[in-house]
C-alpha cells in the first residue's frame, strides 16, 4: 500500500477528455491517460481494504489492489505483470468495460470509488509503450492442435492462453479481419481498431493462426463455408466462442419499412467504411431524425454513431422507467446498482425517454419510414403496461432497434448438433461441472456462446476457463490458471 491515508487526502480525479462538440467531428478515441503523477496519486486511495470486494466485482479476479499499490509505488513494470496475469487484453476492459469492480469498491460506500479502469489502462498502455508487453511463445509444443470458432474475447482469449500451453490453435472467423464484435459493432471511438492488430500480433508470434473469411456450420457474405464435420476430422478439440448474434425484433405494424434497422445492421457498416472497406447502400444517418429503441450500451453506441454521421436529431426510447439518479448504496453495495448513467454518447446529444412503448412504424407512401407512434407505460404489480390515452407520435426517417440480444447463431449451433439451453444458447459446463464441454464429442463452448449475451470481460475470463478445460482434455491436466 503506498499511502495509508490517500483514500481520505485525494479526490477522484477524472481522466482529461475533448468536449463533446470536438469529438463528434472524429472517429478517435477522445479520452487521454493520466500522466504518471496523477495516476499514482489515484492509486494511492486505494485502501488496501481487508476484503477486496472490487476484486470479487471483476469476473476475470484482476488483483487490484495489489497492482494499485505498485502504481503508488511507480513500479510499473510490476503492476503490468501482475495485470497480465489475470486479464489478457486489459486494453480493451480498460477502454469498454462498464467496471463493476469500480461498484464493488469499499471507498465507493461513503465517497468516490478509485478510479480502477482508468489505471488499467494507464498501466496496459505504458507497457505497451515501454515495450514490456512481447510474445510468450511456448517452450515444448504438446503436439496437439486445437481450432476456436469465433474471435471475439472469448475466442481471442482461449486462443491465446492454448497457444502458450504449447497447443497449436487455429482461430476461424467469418469476418474479413479479427475481432469479433470488438471489431464490428464496439465504436471506433470507443475501441480504436489498432488495439485489436496488436494483439492479434502478438498471438501470431506465439503461433495463433488466424482464418478469416471462414464461415464454419453457417452462411456468411463474402466467406467460405466450412462444415463442422471436416473442423472434427482435422482437430483434436474445438471451441465455439461466436458471439450472441441474434437480436431481439419488434414485430408490430409497420416493421417492414425501409429505415427500420436492428443496430446490429447499422454499426458495423460503420466500421467497415471507417477501416476502408467498401460497403454498398450504407445506413447513414445524415440529416435524418433518427430514434433508438432500447437504452442499454448498444443503443448507445448507436447515438454516438448517428452523431457523428450528422444526423438532423436523435431520440432514445426506454421500456423501464427512468432509474434514480443515485443508488441506495446501502442496497445494492457491492453488487452492479440501479441508477442513471449518461454515457460520453448521450453527452454528445440525444433527447432520452423512459417508460415508453412503441406501437406502430408510420410510413411515408413510398415504403419509408417517417414516424413512429408510441405510448407512455406505468408499472403495474411488476409489468409495464400501456397508459390509456397516452399515444404520440415522433419523425423519425432511421430507427434502430438495440434491445440486446437473444442467442447465439442458431443455424451453427444446429450444423454442429450441439444441445442448446431454454433460451437457444449452447448447453456447456461452467468450468467447474463438465467444464465447458457439450454435449458433441470434442466440442466446448464459451463466451456469449455458452451464457448469453454479457460483457467483453465476461468473455475473457470464458476464454481463459475454457482454455483451461481443453488443456485438460487434451492433456490429463493442466497448468493454466483457473
Amino acid at each position: 500500500m503506498g499511502r495509508i491515508t490517500g483514500f481520505l487526502e485525494f479526490q477522484r480525479l477524472q481522466e482529461p477528455h475533448q468536449a463533446p462538440r470536438e469529438r463528434k467531428l472524429h472517429w478517435h478515441e477522445f479520452i487521454e491517460h493520466l500522466d504518471d503523477e496523477n495516476a499514482q496519486v489515484q492509486a494511492a486511495r486505494c485502501m488496501d481494504c481487508g476484503v477486496p470486494f472490487c476484486q470479487h466485482g471483476c469476473p476475470v479476479d484482476n488483483i487490484i489492489p495489489d497492482w494499485n499499490g505498485l502504481v503508488c509505488e511507480a513500479d510499473w513494470k510490476r503492476a503490468l505483470d501482475s495485470l497480465l496475469s489475470t486479464n489478457n487484453f486489459p486494453e480493451f476492459t480498460g477502454r469498454i468495460c462498464p467496471a463493476p469492480c469500480e461498484a464493488a469498491c469499499t471507498l465507493g460506500i461513503g465517497s468516490d470509488p478509485v478510479g480502477i479502469k482508468s489505471l488499467e489502462r494507464k498501466i496496459v498502455d505504458k507497457g505497451w509503450e515501454q515495450g514490456w508487453v512481447v510474445p510468450q511463445p511456448p517452450e515444448h509444443p504438446s503436439g496437439q492442435c486445437v481450432a476456436v470458432v469465433g474471435s471475439g474475447p472469448a475466442g481471442l482469449a482461449c486462443a491465446q492462453q492454448l497457444a502458450r500451453a504449447g497447443h497449436r490453435v487455429t482461430v476461424f472467423e467469418k469476418n474479413n479481419r479479427a475481432g469479433g464484435l470488438l471489431r464490428y459493432g464496439i465504436p471506433d471511438f470507443k475501441l480504436e481498431k489498432h488495439h485489436i492488430h496488436r494483439r492479434t500480433s502478438q498471438m501470431q508470434a506465439e503461433g495463433v493462426v488466424f482464418r478469416c473469411n471462414v464461415a464454419v456450420g453457417l452462411q456468411w457474405p463474402g466467406a467460405t463455408t466450412l462444415a463442422p464435420e471436416d473442423l472434427l476430422a482435422e482437430f483434436d478439440a474445438v471451441v465455439l466462442a461466436g458471439g450472441c448474434e441474434t437480436p431481439r425484433d419488434l414485430r408490430i405494424p409497420g416493421r417492414e419499412l425501409a429505415g427500420v434497422h436492428f443496430a446490429l445492421d447499422y454499426l458495423p457498416q460503420q466500421n467497415h467504411l471507417n477501416a476502408g472497406d467498401p460497403v454498398p447502400d450504407p445506413i447513414l444517418a445524415a440529416g435524418e431524425p433518427v430514434v433508438v429503441i432500447g437504452g442499454g450500451d448498444t443503443g448507445s453506441d448507436c447515438v454516438g454513431t448517428a452523431n457523428r454521421q450528422r444526423a438532423a436529431s436523435v431520440t432514445q426510447f426506454e421500456l423501464l422507467p427512468m432509474p434514480p439518479e443515485h443508488e441506495d448504496k446501502a442496497l445494492t453495495w457491492p453488487y452492479w446498482p440501479l441508477k442513471l448513467r449518461t454515457s460520453s454518447s448521450h453527452e454528445e446529444g440525444c433527447r432520452r425517454d423512459w417508460a415508453v412503448g412503441t406501437k406502430r412504424f408510420n410510413g411515408d407512401g413510398r415504403g419509408h419510414v417517417a414516424s413512429l407512434t408510441a405510448a407512455r407505460l406505468r408499472r403495474e404489480q411488476g409489468r409495464m403496461v400501456e397508459i390509456p390515452g397516452s399515444d404520440f407520435d415522433v419523425p423519425a426517417r432511421l430507427v434502430l432497434l438495440a434491445m440486446g440480444f437473444v442467442a447465439p447463431r442458431q443455424d451453427m449451433l444446429d450444423a454442429f448438433g450441439v444441445a442448446r439451453d431454454a433460451r437457444g444458447n449452447a448447453r456447456a459446463g461452467d468450468g467447474i461441472i463438465d467444464g465447458y464441454r457439450t454435449s458433441v464429442d470434442k466440442v466446448f463452448a464459451a463466451g456469449d456462446m455458452r451464457r448469453g449475451q454479457s460483457l467483453v470481460v465476461w468473455g475473457i475470463r470464458e476464454g481463459r476457463q475454457c482454455a483451461r478445460a481443453v488443456d485438460e482434455y487434451l492433456m490429463g491436466y493442466s497448468e493454466l490458471p483457473r
